[in-house]
Parts: C-alpha cells; structure tokens; sequence
C-alpha cells in the first residue's frame, strides 16, 4: 500500500499534470498566429522534442535528421522513448509517457530526500514536491525532455547517499549518467559527498567508479561512428554555442541578449528568456550561498558544477530548465515556505503565472529555455 507521503505526492503529480494538459490544449487555440485551425496535438513535439525524437528514432550515425548533430544527447532517454514506441503511440507520446512515469518517481523520492533532511518539519516532503511540480519551468518536467528522467535517477541516488548506502546511489547515479551530461556533474558531487560524509565507508569506494562506466561507453561509442571521444561536446559546439567561454565574458553576451532590441521584434521571446536567465543565475548563487553556509558539501558541488556549466557558453542559456535538477533548491524553498509562510504564498502567487506562462510559451513554440 502506498505511503501517506507517496499518496500526497502523486495527487499533486496528477493535479499538475491534468493542468499542463489543459494548457496544451488551449494555447494553442488561444495565441494562433496564422489563419489556419491549429492542431493542438502536435503543441508537445516543440524544441530539443524534434532532436530527442530523432535520436529514438534514427539513432546516431543518419546524419542530422532533426536539423542538429544528434551527438549532443546521451541515450537513456531516447532509448527508453523507443522501446515505449512500440506500444504503438508514437514517439512523441512515448516521450510523454515516459516523463510522466519519471516524473511521478522523482517527486515521491523528492518528498523522501526532504523528509530525511529536515525530519523534524512534518509535511516538509510532499511541500518539497508540490513546489517542484509547480516550478515556472514545470513544463519540461511534462514534455518529452530528459528532465523528469534524469531526476527519477539523481533524487533517489543523492537520497541513498545522504544515508551512506554508496552501492545504490553509485547504481543510480551510473543510470542518471545515461541520461544528460549532467551526470558527470552529479559523479563529482557524490565523489565530494563520499569524502566530507561522516557515513563514508572505504570499502564502498569502488562502487563510485561504476557511474563512469556508461559515460566512457558512450564517449568510445562516439570514437567509433564520429571519430572523437568528444564528439557530444562539439555537437554542443556547433548546435548550441556551448564552447568554452570565460564566465565574465558569457555573462556579457547574455546581458546583451536581455537587452531590448538586440533581437528582431518578432522574437521578443528570446529577449524575455535571456532576462529570466540572469534571474534565474542570481537565485543559483543565493542557493550556492545558503549550501556552504550550511556545509552541504556535496549539494554545493552539484550546485556549483551546474551553474558553472553554463556559465562558460557563449551565453547563459537553459539554466532555467536546470534548475528542476537541483533539489536543494526546491527542498530550501519547502523549508522557507514552512518557517515563514508568507514566504510560501509568495512563491505560488508568483511561480503558478510563471507555469503557465512558460507553458503557453513552449506549447506555441516561442523559445522556452
């Protein structure tokens, strides 16, 4: 039988899911651009949906079949898509589906990571997951993005971390791993993790070697069909401007891009996301801040590592989406929400218009981050 924590968690999961739906349906309706009645199925295959499917659907050695070099996608999430296509429904829904599996998962271990942390807020859990599945961004938590999957993966293996089981939460971080390449960031955050904790166990340490596996595989997998161990990195390269860029100078570029009228009037969306990108920067470093003053070593790692990733592109773009991966964040906002209430209104007063803003946005194919 399901826990009151685990019940508590997937009517919230169920709640926000039904209202994503809902706006699928109706933003497209209500912001067509063009004469014709828009089909309001096709709002879910928007962005890195058109990438994903391709790699599901053609793999990685037919080219750019979606427009983009497909190396810059790790193969969990595409291979899962696939195998749920042959149901029948469709790759697009496959994605889907497998969010929404992922998604219902990562929110429950969410509620469980927060309760261990701070057991002495009751309700703490399920507040942490309610917040999370109300993000301004929760739309990718829905979509078919790596997101939801990812989390499914990282929340319970920091989770077992955090309780000195280092064999399960090096299996789930090899798992996440599969998925996005922020897997690397999360092997050095359980790395630091594993030498500050006080339930470290010597005799583990080799478990921590196996989430480089899949990451190594995949590189060698690359060598072979593109000729480059680093072959994702410079599709990210050429496909998104992700070359190494110094953080003051990335920082620049991305002031630039927030600034009105650098882009065509017709793309204001662009200008929009580029602000909400330096806001979104500003909270990662309060969140940074909050970590080490705690002495969350390892959470500050993963923090850190992130934010840091983005930082060093040619712009900041996307940090927004990758917050949905830092659970500190969504388990401090839960704490705040509890100690100062107001605090906790505040927030849904701002993330709920946020939500469904950001989900008009990616269901009418305006950039979304």
């Amino acid at each position: 039988m399901p826990t009151p924590l685990t019940r508590e968690v997937l009517g919230w999961w169920l709640v926000t899911r039904v209202a994503l739906f809902v706006l699928s349906v109706s933003a497209p309706l209500l912001f067509n651009r063009g004469g014709d009645y828009p089909n309001v199925w096709k709002a879910w295959l928007q962005w890195d949906v058109w990438h994903l499917k391709a790699v599901a659907e053609f793999g990685y050695n037919h080219g750019e079949p979606s427009g983009a070099p497909l190396a810059a996608f790790f193969p969990g999430f595409p291979l899962l898509v696939r195998l749920v296509s042959y149901t029948g429904i469709g790759y697009v829904a496959a994605g889907i589906v497998v969010s929404a599996v992922a998604s219902a998962v990562a929110g429950v271990y969410l509620a469980r990571l927060a309760q261990y942390e701070f057991p002495e807020l009751k309700g703490i859990g399920p507040n942490a997951a309610m917040i999370w599945y109300g993000a301004p961004v929760g739309v990718f938590l829905a979509a078919g993005y790596t997101e939801a999957l990812f989390c499914a993966f990282a929340f319970p293996a920091w989770l077992a971390a955090r309780q000195g089981r280092w064999a399960r939460a090096a299996v789930f971080v090899a798992l996440a791993s599969t998925v996005r390449v922020s897997g690397i960031f999360l092997i050095f955050a359980l790395l630091v993790e594993f030498v500050t904790s006080k339930k470290r166990d010597w005799l583990s340490l080799p478990w921590l070697a196996l989430p480089a596996v899949p990451v190594l595989g995949f590189m060698a997998y690359l060598k072979q069909i593109h000729g480059s161990w680093f072959a994702w990195q410079d599709a990210q390269e050429k496909g998104w401007a992700r070359e190494f860029t110094w953080p003051w100078i990335s920082l620049v570029h991305t002031f630039e891009a927030a600034s009105k009228g650098h882009f065509p009037a017709d793309r204001s969306d662009w200008t929009w996301m580029f602000r909400a990108e330096l806001v979104t920067l500003f909270v990662g470093l309060i969140l940074l801040a909050w970590l080490f003053w705690r002495r969350s070593w390892g959470e500050a790692a993963w923090v850190a590592a992130t934010i840091g990733a983005f930082c060093t592109s040619f712009w900041i773009y996307s940090l927004t989406r990758a917050t949905l991966l830092m659970w500190p964040l969504w388990i401090g906002l839960a704490v705040l929400a509890r100690r100062r209430p107001w605090i906790g209104r505040l927030y849904l007063a701002v993330a709920i218009p946020l939500a469904a803003i950001w989900a008009a946005a990616f269901f009418t194919g305006r950039w979304s981050g």
